[in-house]
């Protein structure tokens, strides 16, 4: 795990500020867009009233990122699904610094390859703003997790925050860092 992280990391410095000062034209090094934060969010959906399960989702999302869950909690009262405001719905993590780097190695070089027929990532997943939204379907997927002691499947969602400031340099920065995405 630690190689993956100063793996990636050092390329970051290494490797990719270089071809991207060349690609966007941009002599300050402070211009370059960089990674700010990864999120990791899980929506509890059914399974915020059962107090066991909702304990084992916290419990596999603090083994797959490193640190301690925040649970979400509802914003608004939505009749149909029965959720008052103030219900706890779900919980993320939010990774800066060497734990980011070390998820983000994991995520590239274990985790996206693990999961069935995987083709890449589309483009659509890069956002207006440079940002990246990959939804993994279960968490299964993830080596730290064993299946053979997991009562409960449930799905999460990264986020790869940028300080890109459109989409062309969020595709270059991701691109040359390593992340599969489709042409």
């Amino acid at each position: 795990m630690k190689q993956d992280q100063e793996g990636l990391k050092n390329k970051y410095y290494t490797q990719v500020f270089p071809v991207l000062k060349k690609e966007l034209k941009r002599e300050n090094i402070l211009a370059l867009p960089r990674i700010e934060k990864v999120t990791v969010n899980v929506g509890a959906g059914a399974f915020f009233r059962d107090a066991e399960k909702m304990e084992e989702i916290l419990n596999n999302l603090k083994i797959i990122t490193g640190q301690k869950p925040v649970l979400t909690k509802a914003r608004q009262a939505i009749s149909g699904f029965k959720i008052r405001k103030g219900l706890e719905v779900g919980a993320k993590v939010t990774l800066r610094g060497n734990r980011q780097w070390d998820f983000l190695g994991r995520l590239i070089n274990t985790v996206l390859p693990r999961i069935r027929d995987f083709q890449g990532l589309p483009q659509s997943f890069v956002d207006q703003a440079g940002n990246l939204n990959i939804g993994i379907k279960e968490q299964l997927v993830f080596p730290e997790i064993v299946p053979e002691k997991t009562k409960t499947i449930f799905g999460l969602q990264v986020i790869v925050t940028t300080t890109a400031t459109n989409r062309k340099e969020g595709m270059e920065l991701f691109r040359n860092l390593g992340f599969p995405i489709k042409k």
